[in-house]
């Protein structure tokens, strides 16, 4: 066991963590607030990962992904605000 297979494990569990809030949630800003932290953590799993096998070429992946998780998350934070007269649940 190397010293990156701990952070590996942790994100493993704030996922699980994560997955079961996005089911749980009360309201929909919460679920798309563990979304938004699932997805992230996703990509620090993919990053731990290419650190650990050494794969250079995962980095331009995550540099996408991380960009599209932006503008997902802004499209998502656009959407909770645009609805009114909602109970957001």
């Amino acid at each position: 066991m190397t010293l990156i297979d701990i952070p590996i494990v942790a994100l493993g569990a704030v996922i699980v963590m994560v997955a079961v809030r996005m089911f749980i949630g009360p309201s929909r800003a919460d679920r798309a607030a563990a979304a938004d932290l699932g997805f992230f953590c996703f990509i620090a799993l993919a990053a731990l990962f290419g650190v650990r096998m050494d794969l250079p070429g995962v980095f331009d992946v995550i540099l996408i992904a991380t960009l599209t998780g932006f503008v997902g998350t802004l499209w998502m934070a656009r959407l909770i605000s645009r609805v009114k007269g909602s109970t957001n649940a």
